[in-house]
């Protein structure tokens, strides 16, 4: 399967779509189907994005 780069805008929008459904009581893995990546993924999305406004994300990926 080809793998898809997401912005980092993408990334957290996509975050709080899974925190949006986790709210609504969907478990991690239905939340990360619906956005379609896996759990793991959104884990290591949490870790790098977790907090970010998507102006802080954008300057983050300027300065790397």
């Amino acid at each position: 399967m080809a793998r898809k780069n997401f912005k980092a805008e993408e990334i957290i929008q996509h975050l709080r779509t899974v925190e949006l459904e986790e709210g609504k009581g969907h478990t991690l893995e239905e939340s990360a189907k619906k956005v379609g990546v896996t759990p793991q993924t959104i884990i290591r999305w949490r870790k790098e994005y977790g907090g970010l406004r998507v102006d802080q994300a954008k300057r983050l990926k300027e300065s790397s």
